[in-house]
Order: structure tokens, then sequence, then C-alpha cells
């Protein structure tokens, strides 16, 4: 906690006044215009990642950036619905990571049977649990890769059984990505639906 106290009042004292008009005209409301889910992991941080000021992002934070099937009770599908809705996000990201624990947790359950939340979480990634079976004979670290990328897609899918984010996509008006950050390298992958496959996420066409 000392670390944490000395941190805040470092910028109290010496960064707030930097951003003090921005708080200030943040404090008459937000309009974010992307949604940014993904891991509860400390050593993930979407502001760092994107190079983003407060009130850019509209972020969900949750172990294994899951994104509950609609219908599903729980804070994040209200979460979603009111970026959505109200916020009116033009864009949805949801960004796994590498060496995820949840990962670790999907591919050796075992490990987590006396942590009841943790099993119930386990239920909601079934489906990728048996495409992983597939990869039994892979090293351990391909497997956890594979599985990152296939949880991505997975929550995409989950993401877009939300009333509201399928009319959003519907007219056009929203946009779903799907990345992996590979931390240890800086380097992000994306999800090319024409290639079936994650690729390096390319600059804007106009920074070339």
């Amino acid at each position: 906690m000392e670390k944490l106290i000395r941190g805040l009042h470092h910028f109290q004292n010496h960064i707030f006044s930097s951003y003090q008009e921005l708080f200030e005209r943040l404090a008459e409301g937000q309009s974010p215009e992307a949604m940014f889910i993904t891991c509860s992991d400390s050593r993930i941080d979407p502001a760092l990642i994107t190079q983003t000021a407060p009130g850019d992002l509209f972020v969900l934070r949750l172990g294994g950036n899951f994104v509950p099937p609609y219908g599903v009770s729980g804070g994040e599908s209200a979460t979603i619905e009111y970026a959505v809705s109200f916020l009116g996000v033009k864009d949805i990201i949801v960004c796994g990571h590498s060496h995820c624990g949840a990962m670790e947790i999907l591919l050796h359950p075992e490990r987590f049977s006396g942590y009841p939340a943790i099993q119930v979480w386990l239920t909601h990634v079934e489906a990728i649990r048996r495409v992983m079976q597939n990869y039994a004979d892979r090293p351990e670290e391909v497997r956890q890769a594979i599985a990152v990328k296939e949880n991505v897609l997975l929550q995409l899918e989950n993401l877009k059984t939300h009333p509201t984010v399928s009319a959003a996509v519907a007219a056009g008006t929203l946009h779903l990505h799907a990345w992996v950050y590979e931390f240890e390298k800086g380097k992000v992958l994306a999800f090319d639906p024409e290639e079936g496959q994650f690729l390096p996420l390319r600059k804007p066409r106009e920074e070339f």
C-alpha cells in the first residue's frame, strides 16, 4: 500500500495539474470511441498499449477477458449495454494476452478443483476445452498460445449474442475486433476474418 499511496501523492502534486483541464472537461461527460475488454492481469495496461488518454477508452476488465453470453446475469452485460446504447462506442476490442493465468486454469482444471467460482467460470469455456483436446501433443507454451486465441474468438461470439451489440453491428455503427497482446514482445496480433488467422496489427493506411 505504501507504494500506491506514494504514487497517489506524486500524481496529485506533480501530474494532475497538466491534466486538470482535461479532467474538468470530462466532468461534463464522456464520449469514448471504443470499448476495450481485456483481462484483469496486472501486466496489461490498455492505456499504455494504445497510448490513449483518460476519456478515450471505456474499459471492462475481468479474468480471462471473459464476455458472458446474453442472459447470464452480471455487471458485464450491463456494462456492455451501457457502452453501446448510451455512450455509442464505435468499436469494441476483445484483447487477450500471452501467459494468461486463465488459460492455465482452462488447460489444467484439476489444479483448481478447490475453487468453486473458478469451476463455474470453466463451464463457460467448455467449447475451448474441447478444441484444445486436438492439441494435446503440442508443447505447453504452444497450447497456451492457441488457447489464448481461441478464447478471444469465443468471447467475440459471446459478445454478438447481446441484442444491443448485434443490432449496432447490423446497422454498421459498431465494429468488433479480436486482439492478442504479446506483452513480452510489445506486439499485438489482430484476427483477420479473410485470412482466418491472427496477424500483426498494421498501422492505419494514412500513416504509411
